[in-house]
């Protein structure tokens, strides 16, 4: 398994399993089993996905020795401000019954469409996200959904900057500026929904030139995300595409195939609205 070294020398693995929406605690115990079978050390939840529980009772029924995960864990909307992180991220520790996160993210950003003082709000957040890292509840500080305007605003008041930015990344969603302002600054991109959701697999070009190649679509997706030094975070229940996904690392894309990638039309990508509900946003 390929792995990617932080600012701060904290090695991550290039691939990790995704565990949104799978809450059922003995399918959840077949998928890490069959991941970690797999080759499988990353691990992606979050608070508002409700599995920490049952993916704590996972690792520890497998008996998976803690040293050789990598567990990856997201603070919810709900608990913005340097105290209300503190708190969530303890209840985290609590329900996965561990002692650290090797890495925690803010899974979304306070924005303009929502708080008139959004930028206080992100750094307040972000100095409880300091505290946490400081006292060794967690081995990286990051991000998700963070545009650079977001980031930017955050580089005036914080003392670390995200060592991770997670977005949504795949074809349809290239996003060039942000790339090169997260790879100028040190910061991690990791790119979840590698098949935007499934609404990937139709796709014409991406079919014909996954086929030319002998590859799935989801392996082509995943090497292109490899190929632009970011982190894939697919998701799926089947043991059979965990193997395929994780075995993308051996894949080469040429130059003009990923031009050609690159150009796939914008299909649409999730975000959070003025109301603070997430949806999907259409071109």
């Amino acid at each position: 398994m390929k792995e990617i070294e932080l600012r701060n020398g904290v090695k991550i693995p290039g691939i990790g399993l995704g565990t949104w929406k799978i809450t059922d605690k003995d399918q959840l115990m077949d998928v890490i089993r069959n991941a970690w079978e797999s080759g499988y050390r990353l691990f992606d939840t979050a608070a508002a996905y409700s599995n920490e529980i049952a993916l704590g009772r996972a690792f520890r029924e497998i008996v998976i020795n803690r040293n050789e995960l990598f567990i990856q864990d997201k603070l919810w909307t709900t608990c913005y401000g340097y105290e209300a992180v503190q708190a969530a991220c303890k209840k985290s520790l609590r329900k996965l019954k561990m002692d650290y996160l090797d890495s925690y993210l803010v899974h979304w950003p306070a924005g303009p469409g929502q708080f008139e003082n959004w930028q206080e709000i992100n750094a307040d957040t972000w100095r409880g996200m300091e505290k946490l890292y400081e006292e060794g509840y967690v081995r990286a500080i990051g991000v998700c959904n963070f545009e650079a305007f977001h980031l930017e605003e955050l580089r005036k008041t914080a003392n670390i900057l995200p060592f991770i930015n997670q977005i949504e990344f795949h074809p349809g969603t290239y996003c060039p500026e942000l790339l090169s302002y997260c790879s100028e600054r040190g910061i991690q991109l990791e790119g979840s929904s590698p098949l935007g959701n499934g609404c990937l697999l139709g796709n014409i070009l991406l079919n014909e030139m996954a086929g030319r190649k002998g590859i799935t679509v989801a392996q082509l997706c995943i090497a292109w995300i490899f190929q632009h030094g970011c982190i894939a975070i697919p998701k799926t229940v089947q043991q059979k595409y965990m193997i395929e996904n994780i075995g993308t690392a051996g894949i080469t894309l040429s130059d003009d195939e990923m031009e050609k990638i690159n150009r796939v039309p914008f299909m649409g990508k999730f975000v959070m609205g003025r109301d603070g509900v997430i949806g999907f946003e259409k071109l």
